[in-house]
């Protein structure tokens, strides 16, 4: 069974770095999607990075240029840097994977992933 737990999470004021960690655990497939979904209070869940085995990584626009996405293939290990953080950054951070062969297609897309975690809060204040 995958399992998805996330860490990292904390508060930080405007201008702050954080890392996010998701250890993924439960599968052996060498091919995959993974990406971070984020959700605001009263906001729908939002994509907010992708990558795929192969390196291949998709942003939001709200978060290029200071979010990178990373994944070490040994240790199943997802990354988030963080890195000028904005109040409107504010959210429950969830990372996802999936394994299908066309979970390339979804990306940032919340109906193509089917594995979650449980999520870290990032809170940003100003």
């Amino acid at each position: 069974q995958v399992r998805l737990v996330e860490s990292g999470g904390g508060s930080v004021q405007t201008g702050g770095s954080l890392r996010l960690s998701c250890a993924a655990s439960g599968y052996t497939y060498s091919s995959y999607c993974m990406a971070w979904f984020r959700q605001a209070p009263g906001k729908e869940r939002e994509g907010v990075a992708f990558i795929a085995n192969d390196g291949i990584t998709t942003y939001a626009d709200s978060v290029k240029g200071r979010f990178t996405i990373s994944a070490d293939n040994a240790k199943k290990t997802l990354y988030l840097q963080m890195t000028s953080l904005k109040p409107e950054d504010t959210a429950m951070y969830y990372c996802a994977a999936d394994f299908r062969w066309y979970c390339r297609g979804g990306a940032l897309k919340e109906s193509y992933y089917n594995y979650w975690g449980q999520g870290t809060q990032v809170t940003v204040s100003s």
